[in-house]
């Protein structure tokens, strides 16, 4: 059994920066890809990031390269997403997902409850 929990949520003025993490509890997690999908106002899920199971080979959506890095640390059962020059349009609900891409995508795939990301002036 997975399970997934989320933190670090925030509001924050354009160009701030967050830094989610998310706790992982489960062997298929640790040997899993783990991914950062976010709900936007009014939208489906985005896939945003993710990372192999070695935690060596990061990928993200183009529309965050260069300003979010994600990192993993399986001996402490946790992934982490830093989130620097924040941008309005990165508003939504972050999950931590089991799966890559698509996969990631799924209804039926794991993720936690999800931490809210505002950024405001």
């Amino acid at each position: 059994q997975v399970r997934l929990v989320e933190s670090g949520g925030g509001v924050v003025p354009p160009g701030g920066s967050l830094r989610l993490s998310c706790e992982f509890q489960g062997r298929i997690a640790t040997r899993s890809w783990l991914s950062w999908v976010r709900r936007l106002p009014g939208e489906g899920l985005q896939w945003v990031s993710g990372i192999n199971p070695a935690g060596d080979l990061p990928s993200y959506l183009d529309a965050v390269k260069g300003r979010f890095t994600i990192s993993r640390d399986n001996a402490k059962l946790t992934m982490s997403l830093q989130m620097n020059g924040l941008q309005p349009e990165d508003t939504g609900l972050y999950y931590c997902t089991l799966g890559e891409g698509l996969d990631a995508l799924r209804d039926d795939a794991a993720r936690g409850q999800g931490t809210q990301v505002t950024v405001s002036s």
